[in-house]
């Protein structure tokens, strides 16, 4: 498998070579969860109700995803730059350390998940009609948490080492295995949402042994490993300790450089269960199944500023590394442009054509008749996001975790939460006041970030083309 070289100066061309596999996995991602919500919005008789329930798992499952984040996103602009700087060494030692990370994290929330599962849905927001779909979903999802966090968690190291199609193809597996079992355990098998979680947790843990034979195969530049004991070698208890105390520097640095994607998460997180709270208070179950639908059209339409972003960085932080400036800001702009011109896009396709996208999940007359004025609403700023994205990628791709983690808290916890709670008891605002919370911090905090990223990230980046010892560390 072919390797891309971050070194080039064809920066145009190693993106594309990074973003396009990164891309197709990412959308095969989805249908890990995507595929399981199409197939029980359509359960004969209980659809809906059990779109709802299921729903009200997400905040958990994105709170999965947010320490997977952490530990793949954090450390792997720092892996990058290591690969920049020509230390391969220190660049394993970062990948291994984030290895052990995923592990011990992955356990800790599958044991306090599997305890907490009932109390945590009611506490979202829960009502005895959807708790009943929702409770089994999360226990059967929550068994694969070690199998999700491995594939997800690892699969950024194999793009930083310019394998991009692998990391493609580890998503695709599992994709494809999940695509499979899930009508196959849902509706022949007659298991209900109950098929639907044991699919996709099958199907991680396939694309997790899929990772963990790449990254110790022989092909790859840095190698996955457990902990030894030193000097002799074994594998024992006291190799795992001694080598995680050894390594607390590299765990808080890749923790720091990981929490805005931690934060996005969680915030995501706070911000569904404000919206399932207030929607049920104000509009019943029924527009708790819609904001499902809603919440599954935004994880489609977010992935490709996912992967614009992810697969930019990794070659920003390499001609950090190795210190090219120009490199640097040629990235920044490509990946601007592709962020911008893709929302500019899907806004228009919104504002034209909203129920298109609430099909995709559900046929339910009620759903369509009130989804699409509420989609419109949702994504009415959608465009501003870009710049969002575009400001978060590159602080966090140049180590800037202070601004990054900032504008992430910025957006969702200080302007969405608050709105969310607020705006609906504003006027007869409503229902619509919790979907016109999503604009507003769109407008407001996507701008925020950008201004602040052209202020000072950029003229940093250009002092870095003056030659002398006071510009060797402007970053």
């Amino acid at each position: 498998m072919q390797q891309v070289d971050f070194s080039s100066d064809r920066i145009g061309r190693s993106m594309a070579k990074t973003i396009f596999p990164m891309l197709i996995a990412q959308f095969i991602s989805l249908l890990y969860n995507i595929v399981d919500r199409i197939y029980i919005g359509r359960l004969p008789d209980v659809g809906t109700s059990a779109l709802g329930g299921v729903g009200l798992c997400f905040p958990v499952v994105i709170i999965i995803l947010g320490f997977t984040n952490m530990y793949g996103m954090g450390g792997q602009p720092l892996c990058a730059m290591e690969r920049g700087r020509g230390d391969t060494k220190r660049a394993e030692q970062i990948m291994n350390t984030a290895y052990f990370l995923l592990l011990a994290t992955s356990i800790l929330l599958t044991v306090f998940g599997e305890i907490f599962a009932a109390p945590i849905l009611r506490m979202f927001g829960a009502s005895p009609e959807n708790i009943i779909y929702g409770l089994p979903y999360l226990r059967i999802y929550l068994l694969g948490t070690i199998f999700s966090a491995l594939a997800t968690g690892l699969n950024p190291y194999i793009n930083a080492e310019g394998y991009p199609r692998i990391g493609m193809l580890t998503v695709l597996i599992g994709a494809g295995l999940n695509l499979i079992l899930d009508p196959i355990l849902m509706f022949p098998l007659r298991m209900g949402v109950r098929g639907a979680a044991v699919a996709t947790v099958v199907s991680q843990a396939v694309s997790a042994a899929f990772v963990l034979r790449f990254l110790k195969g022989p092909k790859t530049e840095l190698h996955l490993r457990l902990p030894r004991k030193a000097g002799t070698g074994e594998l024992s208890a006291s190799g795992v300790l001694s080598t995680l105390r050894d390594n607390v520097p590299i765990m808080g640095a890749i923790i720091s450089l990981g929490v805005p994607s931690f934060i996005v998460q969680v915030t995501n997180s706070l911000c569904t269960i404000a919206c399932n709270r207030m929607l049920s208070e104000f509009g019943g179950d029924l527009y708790v199944s819609m904001m499902t639908v809603i919440s599954s059209v935004r994880q489609i339409l977010d992935t490709p500023l996912q992967t614009f972003s992810e697969g930019s960085s990794p070659i920003i932080s390499y001609n950090y590394g190795a210190r090219k400036p120009r490199s640097i800001l040629r990235a920044i702009r490509l990946m601007c442009a592709l962020l911008i011109g893709y929302t500019a896009v899907i806004w228009i396709l919104i504002l034209i054509r909203p129920t298109m996208f609430i099909r995709i999940f559900s046929s339910d007359p009620a759903i369509l008749q009130k989804g699409g004025p509420a989609l419109y609403l949702y994504f009415f700023a959608f465009i501003f996001q870009a710049l969002q994205w575009a400001g978060q990628s590159a602080f966090k791709s140049l180590g800037k975790k202070n601004h990054a983690i900032f504008f992430s808290i910025f957006r969702k916890a200080i302007l969405v939460v608050p709105l969310t709670f607020l705006l609906p008891r504003i006027g007869s605002l409503g229902v619509n006041g919790v979907f016109i919370a999503e604009p507003i911090s769109n407008f407001v905090g996507g701008l925020a970030c950008f201004i602040t990223m052209l202020c000072t990230v950029i003229p940093e980046i250009k002092r870095m083309e003056i030659p002398g010892p006071n510009h060797a560390g402007d970053l």
